[in-house]
């Protein structure tokens, strides 16, 4: 671990966003999960969830490459196992989703807690799903197509979240509790040793201000 790697780790983590995320329900083409999963980490989600369609998911989701060892995807078999929990933690639901009562994603204030709900990439948005929401969204259409790709759209709209938030200056400032920062911060840098901590029940060891052990 060198100073400069710790530095821009503790940059990256500095600007997590713990009150935005996205709920993928059934997007099951590993492209489409990992540019979602991409994006998130570029606006500073700091962890995502996703609910299977089969059991291919366990390859979008072992890949350990890129952005995926910087966005916690939690996995849950239906939306009622997280929907309710977001809400009652106080996030706006949103779903990209083509009804009589959506609206522009612009008109949404994204520097409110909201949880950003995808559909499947053909089907869509799971009906069920589409009735526990607050809010339906969609990206207005000027041309010949209907819609969007998948993590284009989330892509689109977790950009108009990152400016809102840039703006009220929700990135200045850490927003994680202490105890999950220290706790990821050590993930990121040490993510082998992390590892064994857990296997053997340990808790992770101090790092000094150059990302280093303090002891072990």
């Amino acid at each position: 671990m060198t100073p400069q790697r710790f530095a821009t780790l503790k940059k990256v983590l500095d600007q997590r966003q713990p009150d935005l995320t996205v709920v993928m329900d059934g997007v099951h083409k590993p492209h489409n999960f990992n540019a979602i999963i991409r994006t998130c980490d570029a606006v500073g989600v700091f962890e995502a969830h996703y609910i299977p369609v089969t059991e291919r998911y366990r390859e979008l989701t072992n890949t350990g490459k890129g952005s995926e060892k910087y966005v916690y995807a939690h996995r849950h078999n239906h939306f009622s196992e997280i929907g309710p929990v977001l809400k009652n933690q106080g996030y706006q639901l949103l779903a990209a989703h083509l009804s009589d009562e959506a609206v522009d994603f612009r008109a949404i204030d994204f520097t409110r807690p909201t949880a950003l709900v995808m559909g499947a990439e053909l089907e869509g948005l799971n009906p069920k799903t589409a009735q526990q929401v607050d809010q339906h969204v969609i990206i207005p259409m000027q041309g010949m197509v209907e819609s969007l790709n998948v993590s284009v759209a989330c892509a689109i709209m977790l950009y108009e979240a990152q400016r809102q938030r840039l703006a009220a200056g929700l990135y200045d400032n850490i927003r994680l509790d202490e105890e999950t920062y220290r706790k990821t911060l050590f993930e990121w840098c040490w993510p082998r040793v992390a590892e064994l901590c857990q296997e053997q029940d340990r808790d992770y060891p101090p790092l000094d201000a150059s990302g280093e052990f303090e002891s072990f």
